[in-house]
């Protein structure tokens, strides 16, 4: 059963071989069976995922199912939940529940799935690693001595073990795509604004886009599918018509234009992870695709006006919590301003701290034009370069990590090598594109590697069809890590 695809399982509830309650149940078994080891989930909330069971058993019986209805979900700790703590991952938010739900969380409940509970990750999703949580770090579903990736590992890991069949995800600069590929799961983030961040917990508001994390891309198409939509809530939500993502799933890959930069195949990637990528590009030759070589040339500009874009955001964004309306609030203080500092000090975790002072330093006096200003205008020739490579070509295919998972705590001395991580992530996230993770083979020590897909705007269909018409021919999709 916790094998079963989305598609297998909703025929199965829909076909009365199973029940949600019984569905529901396996998950939280198993998840009370591996958390204590892996550290996926902040909170589980068994009473209210029952309760929610019972309630889509009888809309199954009343024949108001949809493709989700019934079908047990997993979300990031970003996403507001009624009722239900939302840490965000820091102690910040330790003891913050939530009046109302995300929209994300509010699609899918409409759907009738059914929320196993909250998933850890990095603090206010800042971190590629998923160290950097109040609540310790998540650990890798394939060898729990090595990180999961971040900031989504939490929800990555609930799905690649087995404690979910489908999760919710946000993406900054590689968050659901990096965990994606580090657990060997596929994982996709959209295009900026079709899914509303609306009860999203903003890091970088330009940045942040939810996705989807599932066993493969048919799954990640039907989550999709249910999370996006037009929010008038949201000033930043498209405006277009609701799209069924799984629509061409099943359209052959012949004459597929698949772009290769030049930037992305230089120095940087492993080894090991090479061989993965090589072989993966080679089945798609196999598949009918034609593969042209294409050029980003400001990408390796990526990293640097991300790392002064998003901390400014986020010195923005996260000034809102000061311990006066909600959120941690220092016990011992002589003064409001000594509340706001012992509090802060106290409520908020080393990295978070880092970004929140570069990004007050960028946009301070005297330093906007010098820096801010000018990483937004790399920001636009990075999109530029993208809109040119799709002249050429109809999806760009790279690697997602440069490489596996690596040992907890190897980098955690080090931000600048932990930033080097995204290397190849985060000028999808500059531009606004949508993006894409498949597991495509294994590196060193065994452990997956990631091929990443990128699609123009709007193109997630044809990223989805690119990445299943992969799925079919191999099975690495259906590979899983041995827990018990």
């Amino acid at each position: 059963m916790i094998q079963s695809s989305l598609t297998e399982l909703a025929a199965a509830l829909q076909g009365r071989q199973l029940s949600s309650v019984e569905l529901t149940t396996a998950f939280l078994d198993r998840i009370d069976a591996l958390n204590p080891r892996l550290n996926a989930f902040i909170t589980v909330d068994r009473e209210g995922a029952l309760a929610a069971a019972r309630a889509a058993d009888a809309r199954i019986a009343g024949g108001d199912a949809g493709p989700l209805t019934g079908i047990p979900v997993a979300h990031k700790d970003v996403f507001c939940t009624q009722g239900v703590r939302t840490s965000c991952g820091s102690k910040m938010l330790d003891n913050f529940v939530s009046p109302y739900d995300a929209h994300v969380v509010s699609q899918l409940k409409a759907a009738g799935a059914v929320m196993l509970g909250k998933t850890n990750m990095d603090e206010f999703a800042m971190g590629s690693s998923n160290e950097n949580t109040y609540y310790g770090p998540t650990r890798n579903a394939w060898d729990p001595a090595r990180i999961a990736g971040g900031s989504s590992g939490g929800s990555a890991v609930a799905v690649a073990a087995r404690m979910a069949p489908m999760a919710t995800g946000t993406d900054t600069g590689g968050s659901v795509r990096q965990p994606a590929a580090m657990n060997g799961i596929t994982g996709i983030k959209p295009t900026y604004g079709v899914v509303s961040r609306y009860g999203m917990i903003a890091y970088a508001s330009s940045l942040d886009q939810g996705g989807a994390f599932g066993r493969s891309a048919q799954d990640c198409a039907l989550l999709l599918t249910a999370m996006a939509g037009f929010d008038p809530r949201d000033s930043t939500s498209v405006e277009r018509p609701r799209e069924d993502y799984s629509r061409d799933l099943d359209k052959p890959l012949a004459g597929l234009r698949v772009g290769l930069p030049v930037e992305f195949f230089a120095e940087g990637m492993s080894d090991d992870v090479r061989r993965a990528i090589d072989a993966a590009i080679a089945q798609y030759r196999e598949l009918g695709a034609t593969v042209v070589e294409v050029s980003l040339p400001n990408a390796r500009l990526a990293i640097p006006a991300y790392y002064v874009i998003a901390p400014a955001e986020a010195s923005s964004n996260l000034s809102r919590f000061d311990g006066v309306r909600y959120g941690h609030r220092a016990a011992d203080y002589g003064s409001l301003e000594e509340m706001y500092e012992k509090s802060r000090a106290e409520g908020f975790g080393a990295e978070v701290k880092r970004r929140i002072l570069v990004g007050t330093y960028v946009l301070s006096h005297g330093y906007y034009d010098a820096y801010y200003l000018k990483a937004q205008k790399l920001r636009r020739l990075i999109a530029e370069d993208f809109r040119a490579a799709f002249a050429q070509c109809d999806v760009i295919a790279g690697p997602t990590s440069p490489t596996v998972a690596w040992p907890i705590g190897e980098k955690s001395d080090d931000p600048v090598q932990m930033y080097l991580q995204d290397i190849y992530t985060i000028a999808v996230n500059l531009a606004g594109l949508p993006g894409l993770s498949l597991p495509c083979g294994t590196g060193a020590d065994g452990l997956p590697v990631g091929l990443q897909l990128i699609g123009n705007y709007f193109d997630e269909a044809r990223l989805l069809q690119a990445a299943h018409g992969f799925q079919q021919a191999t099975d690495w999709h259906q590979r899983a890590p041995e827990l018990g």
